[in-house]
């Protein structure tokens, strides 16, 4: 007994040690992110602040020559005017007739009622900074969400199909790792745990800690995945669609294109994923569906209570006259 209680110190303590270094690890990516972030929108706040400056400084300058311009001009017309009155005062005549030509050219000026400086600032390069801003941010966010895809991937269980619990028109594959509609009722013997509405649970159940699984969806029209509590009902069919208040955190595929996730109110998102990650964190209440393919997450239920242990749930959906035949595959985690 003492030795299997040291044994048991060990694996504590292996456990706490391999915590701490994947925590570090994902301090250090995190710091990553967050530092690409930053800098980005330092740079852009930078770029931004010195495009205005410089934007300023050349209608600074633009007045500046204006002004100038303006004050020869006005240096020109009195100089001229002084000429004129001393003309005006004048008795000789060869000499007015001789500077006639000169007071009939007019001095060059610029027409100064189409000059404007434009007092507003030009936005377009800040648009163009917060359009990089957001494309940056973009980046970030795809990098959490590859970063949680690899955090929850590190929960994988292997899960296999109950055949007990498989609607009568089910057929599983023998390593329970597959099902699809046949279209055509099997001959299965009668059992409590069976669905008479379209589902399949997962042999394994979980009252605690996290659970990650991948589900291949390509090629179906229809399907829904997710996990259930042990006590809903199976012998009845209802006109409702399922929800947490009914016991099930599901996402599923019934229109080509279009995935809705059961929740109040459900969420529809214009996806096709060809695989679809489950992981439940149950202290924490959570449920989320990743798309394994684009390594992106699609949705998660939050601030769940669970109170009884929860399964895995599957259906295939109608096989629609072989348009939907393909099966459900239940994929090992890399």
């Amino acid at each position: 007994m003492i030795q299997n209680r040291i044994k048991k110190i060990k694996e504590i303590q292996h456990s706490v040690d391999l915590r701490k270094r994947n925590t570090d690890k994902e301090k250090s990516s995190s710091v990553e992110l967050f530092t690409d972030l930053i800098r980005s929108i330092e740079r852009c706040q930078s770029e931004q602040l010195k495009m205005m400056e410089e934007q300023q400084k050349a209608a600074e300058k633009q007045a500046e020559d204006l002004i100038k311009e303006l004050h020869q001009e006005i240096t020109e017309l009195k100089r001229r005017n002084t000429e004129l009155e001393q003309l005006s005062h004048t008795d000789d005549h060869l000499h007015l007739i001789q500077m006639s030509s000169f007071l009939d050219t007019r001095p060059h000026t610029k027409n100064w009622t189409e000059i404007r400086i434009d007092s507003g600032v030009n936005v377009n390069s800040l648009y163009r900074a917060l359009a990089q801003l957001k494309k940056t941010q973009e980046t970030v966010n795809e990098k959490l969400s590859q970063t949680g895809l690899k955090f929850v991937q590190k929960f994988a269980v292997d899960v296999t199909l109950d055949p007990d619990t498989a609607n009568p028109y089910f057929i599983l594959s023998d390593d329970g790792k597959q099902v699809s509609d046949g279209d055509i009722e099997q001959d299965v013997p009668e059992n409590p745990k069976r669905f008479e509405n379209s589902f399949v649970l997962a042999k394994q159940g979980f009252s605690s800690g996290r659970f990650y699984y991948e589900v291949q969806v390509k090629g179906k029209i229809g399907w829904i995945l997710g996990v259930a509590r042990e006590s809903i009902d199976r012998k009845g069919e209802t006109d409702s669609l399922p929800r947490p208040e009914d016991g099930y955190w599901i996402m599923m595929q019934i229109i080509e294109d279009q995935n809705v996730v059961l929740d109040n109110p459900s969420v529809l998102f214009p996806l096709t994923p060809g695989k679809v990650g489950v992981f439940v964190d149950y202290e924490e209440g959570l449920v989320s569906f990743y798309d394994v393919e684009s390594r992106s997450h699609i949705y998660s239920f939050t601030g769940q209570t669970f109170t009884e242990k929860l399964y895995p749930i599957f259906s295939p959906c109608d096989n629609d006259k072989g348009e939907n035949s393909n099966p459900l595959i239940i994929t090992p985690v890399s």
